[in-house]
């Protein structure tokens, strides 16, 4: 068994929520991955026309959110081009808080999760704030603290219709008292421009996702500041050595996609773990990695059935994090071998 980089056991960071129990990104996701055992829960924020955080996936809301059926917003309805690609619906950055905060919450994938639909219809958008306050209350009640994990979402996209993520997120944090390196706080983005521009401004721990497809849009904008070869960079060109290297000058860990750590055949059967997690460790990086779900559609053909046989083998890879559905069943396994 290889150990974490710290010789800790590794963290359970709650994927949007207890998301395989309630839709994502609502309080109840959240409060629910706190009781279940999570040590950090992730929203992905985007923002709103007054320029207020809020957590979505997307800012596209119509698999989220019941905006379809609110007619008093269907001139609101429109294509726009975000990262590359075009997408048809409503967005965030098109509402204020206060118009968002009458739309209500649904099951993204009521095919797989119908027992989520049960809360269609109920729980609201949260804003980050409300996310922090509710961290904030669940840690004093189980004397345990609890971190938060943002991602910042098309950070180009919101940079460029002026909204810009980070210094509303930074201020945020700031005027919560969370500061420094040890801070429950782990700042993530798939672009690698905001994050090595967010280094120069906060201590805080920064997160660089790295996907097993494609490129970070930001190279595919600009190539990124000052090297126009990095146009032509993808996420594999990043976990490469010289890759990871690159990523410790900005940033304190990456959170990569499963398979780049235990790829996959075309059968979708696991083929033999790459050194990610020793190249990683040795360039001074925590490795976090998404994402694991109960359902065997998720699950490779080693582990049908067995979402528990999943964790165990990315846990003796000496893996420093889950990003986890089901945090109930992350911090089960946990505890059997740590």
């Amino acid at each position: 068994m290889t150990t974490t980089l710290q010789d800790t056991s590794p963290i359970i960071i709650a994927h949007r929520g207890a998301s395989g129990y309630r839709p994502e990104h609502t309080l109840a996701a959240y409060e629910l991955a706190i009781a279940l055992g999570a040590d950090y829960i992730e929203p992905d924020l985007v923002s709103t026309k007054d320029g207020i955080l809020i957590a979505r996936h997307e800012n596209e809301i119509s698999e989220t959110t019941d905006v379809a059926i609110h007619t008093e917003f269907a001139h609101l309805q429109t294509t726009k081009i975000i990262d590359g690609e075009s997408k048809t619906g409503w967005f965030t950055e098109d509402f204020t808080l206060k118009e968002l905060k009458t739309l209500r919450a649904k099951e993204r994938i009521p095919q797989l999760r119908s027992q989520n639909t049960t809360y269609d219809g109920l729980l609201e958008i949260p804003t980050l704030q409300e996310i922090i306050n509710l961290v904030k209350v669940k840690s004093g009640e189980i004397n345990r603290t609890i971190g938060i994990y943002p991602e910042t979402k098309h950070p180009t996209y919101f940079q460029s219709i002026g909204l810009a993520l980070e210094a509303p997120l930074l201020a945020t944090l700031t005027a919560n008292g969370y500061q420094g390196v040890n801070a429950p706080v782990f700042i993530q983005s798939f672009e690698v421009g905001n994050l090595q521009d967010l280094s120069t401004k906060t201590d805080l721990p920064l997160v660089q996702l790295l996907n097993n497809n494609g490129k970070p849009y930001d190279f595919v904008v600009s190539g990124c500041v000052g090297e126009a070869r990095r146009r032509h960079r993808t996420y594999t060109d990043l976990v490469t050595a010289s890759g990871l290297a690159e990523i410790a000058k900005y940033a304190q860990a990456i959170g990569i996609h499963k398979n780049l750590l235990v790829p996959r055949d075309n059968n979708g059967k696991l083929r033999s773990p790459t050194s990610l997690v020793i190249d990683a460790h040795a360039a001074g990086l925590l490795v976090h990695v998404w994402t694991f779900r109960n359902e065997d559609c998720f699950l490779p053909l080693d582990f049908q059935g067995n979402p528990q046989g999943e964790y165990e083998l990315f846990f003796n890879l000496g893996v420093d994090g889950v990003f986890s559905d089901y945090p109930d069943t992350a911090a089960c396994h946990r505890t059997l071998q740590w």
